[in-house]
């Protein structure tokens, strides 16, 4: 009887507690109905939920294979001496500004070695390729070509074989780095879910190759753009950037100040430009002084002064020229007007006349960089994922400046500074000194960075795009 009872009573309790879990989940469902209909009153349902947070698995698992495979594709040793080979031949044979044929015909030749189809000549001697579907979503890669009136004084075995020219500012290695970076795509075509725009550019040290590169078609159906210099402000193996504002916008002004000559024993009957062209020299420095805010960067530097062949006589006219700077296109457009009135009240104060110019073919006027923040930030996680956070660095703004600032102006982009300073092997010297040297360890670095951003970006948009299907 006692274990009769027992097991009766034991029954009992597993019937209760069947009764009680029964109603629990009763309770549960009902809970969850009546929450899908408040935050879905028109019923319908959530099963696709799931299935992409498993595509966003799947989704990360899929980039971070990518960004690995780039890595060891950009690090395998004969790529990097591939682009060593490439950058030691251009820099041997350093070109100016439109004048780059060799250059150009070498990377025409790299890309026809490895099957990458492209347009030229375009801005005269610019190269233009493509690879991937072909359609739309289109993203591009820039890097100039053109070398400085510098003689070398560096000593290696590659320096320049032409008297009185050098790549002094790393465009040779930009080049490599993105032949780099087609040799990579191009492995990994079958991947691209879009179109990359591969820009060799002529003519960056004039200001001049962006803007006749954009106007011959080069940024047509361009979602986004990228581009990268060396600097030796930082180390090999540290970037830098910062969203919005990052160089200065570049002007050039030269004002031909026109008086009377006259014998400077009698000043009397002259009208003295010299007189008028100093006071607007120091009139100009006011203007940052004491007429902008000094939270708002800016410069204005006369540095050219012409005037006179004989020191007793009074000239016919004399003229300055200098630069002007600024982080913004309303402070630089205010900036240059300024300028002008300053210049023009000087020289009528002096009873001159003057004439001013803002738009020589040497100098000409560059906008301020402003990088685009989505992209900045495209670029600042890519650049994370293959070096790390810590050698991701947020840069200041700069006061020098670059061409790269007009394709930003037609298309969101990010402009990226690659650190080559290493002193061991005396890579300490800025842009434009005749001793000027490269860390070619960077290369895969550059290479890598410029791969990733565009194949990554390309796969994120088709990701954006599908959701809206």
């Amino acid at each position: 009887m006692r274990n009769i009872l027992t097991v009766a009573g034991k029954g009992k309790l597993a019937m209760d507690k069947w009764v009680v879990h029964r109603s629990v989940f009763l309770l549960f469902i009902g809970i969850s109905l009546a929450f899908q209909n408040s935050v879905n009153p028109d019923g319908k349902h959530f099963d696709s939920l799931p299935t992409c947070q498993n595509n966003n698995n799947i989704s990360s698992s899929s980039s971070s294979y990518m960004r690995e495979r780039i890595v060891e594709l950009a690090n395998d040793p004969h790529t990097v001496d591939w682009m060593k080979k490439i950058r030691r031949q251009i820099h041997e044979n350093p070109e100016l500004a439109f004048e780059e044929f060799e250059t150009s015909k070498l990377i025409r030749q790299q890309l026809d070695q490895m099957g990458i189809s492209y347009r030229w000549p375009v801005a005269r001697t610019g190269v233009v390729a493509t690879l991937g579907s072909g359609s739309s979503p289109f993203v591009a890669l820039r890097a100039d070509m053109d070398a400085l009136p510098i003689q070398e004084m560096a000593q290696w075995g590659h320096k320049s074989k032409v008297d009185g020219k050098m790549h002094a500012c790393g465009h040779d290695a930009h080049s490599a780095m993105l032949l780099g970076a087609a040799r990579i795509l191009k492995q990994l075509q079958d991947t691209l879910q879009g179109t990359v725009v591969l820009i060799f550019q002529p003519a960056e040290e004039q200001g001049q190759g962006g803007r006749e590169m954009i106007a011959e078609g080069v940024l047509d159906n361009v979602d986004a753009i990228f581009g990268l210099h060396t600097v030796h402000r930082y180390p090999t193996g540290v970037v830098a950037s910062r969203p919005g504002e990052f160089l200065a916008g570049c002007g050039s002004f030269r004002a031909k100040i026109i008086g009377k000559g006259g014998h400077a024993a009698i000043p009397q009957d002259s009208i003295d430009p010299i007189l008028a062209a100093s006071s607007a020299v120091i009139s100009l420095q006011n203007i940052v002084s004491r007429e902008i805010d000094p939270i708002d960067s800016q410069v204005v530097s006369v540095a050219m002064i012409h005037g006179g062949t004989a020191f007793n006589v009074i000239p016919e006219f004399a003229t300055i020229e200098g630069t002007f700077r600024a982080f913004s296109r309303k402070s630089f457009d205010a900036l240059r007007e300024r300028i002008k009135e300053v210049i023009e009240s000087q020289a009528a104060v002096y009873r001159c006349s003057c004439e001013i110019n803002f738009t020589g073919t040497e100098h000409p006027t560059i906008p301020p960089t402003v990088n685009d923040a989505r992209i900045y930030e495209h670029v600042r996680r890519v650049s994370i994922d293959i070096l790390g956070e810590g050698n991701v660095q947020l840069a200041p703004s700069f006061m020098g400046s670059e061409d790269f600032a007009f394709y930003l102006e037609n298309v969101p982009g990010s402009f990226l500074f690659l650190g080559i300073r290493n002193e061991r092997i005396g890579s300490i010297y800025q842009p434009h000194s005749p001793y000027f040297t490269i860390d070619e360890d960077v290369f895969p670095i550059g290479a890598s960075i410029y791969a990733a951003f565009a194949h990554s970006y390309l796969s994120k948009s088709t990701r954006i795009l599908n959701s809206f299907d």
